[in-house]
């Protein structure tokens, strides 16, 4: 079916997951009327209304730092995204091997047991064989 403009009540809205908890990011600008095709756009009951005012207020329709919350565009900024502990762990061992390469192996010398522990934890990590860890070990010092 072809969405055409009476079928929103509004020219102006914003659009966001309505699935995700809220406060949630905002995750697009529509002006109704100034489209060529409305197919793509979500329905008007999934999105929130916005005034002419608004809309041309360069503040209030800012790419980042609005959200939505309980039906309401509030300013927000989403959190920091923090990696699963074992794409963390992947990462920390990638650098624990540069580090060991580095600083025993092309020196000729046997890596120390604390940084053979430390990338054994980190495997156990990374392929889910450590189950418990909440966090990363710290990297040895020597």
């Amino acid at each position: 079916m072809t969405k055409t403009t009476a079928d929103y009540p509004a020219q102006y809205y914003a659009s966001y997951d309505t699935t995700a908890t809220q406060p949630t990011i905002i995750t697009g600008w529509y002006d109704t009327a100034d489209m060529s095709s409305l197919d793509n756009v979500p329905d008007a009951a999934d999105m929130i209304p916005v005034t002419e005012e608004q809309w041309n207020d360069p503040t209030f329709r800012s790419p980042i730092g609005k959200g939505v919350n309980k039906g309401v565009i509030v300013d927000y900024t989403a959190p920091a995204y923090v990696p699963p502990l074992a794409d963390q762990a992947t990462i920390a061992l990638a650098s624990a091997r540069t580090y060991v390469q580095n600083n025993f192996v092309y020196l000729g010398e046997a890596p120390t047991q604390p940084w053979i522990d430390y990338q054994k934890a980190l495997i156990a990590i990374a392929n889910g064989t450590d189950t418990t860890s909440t966090t990363l070990p710290s990297a040895p010092t020597a």
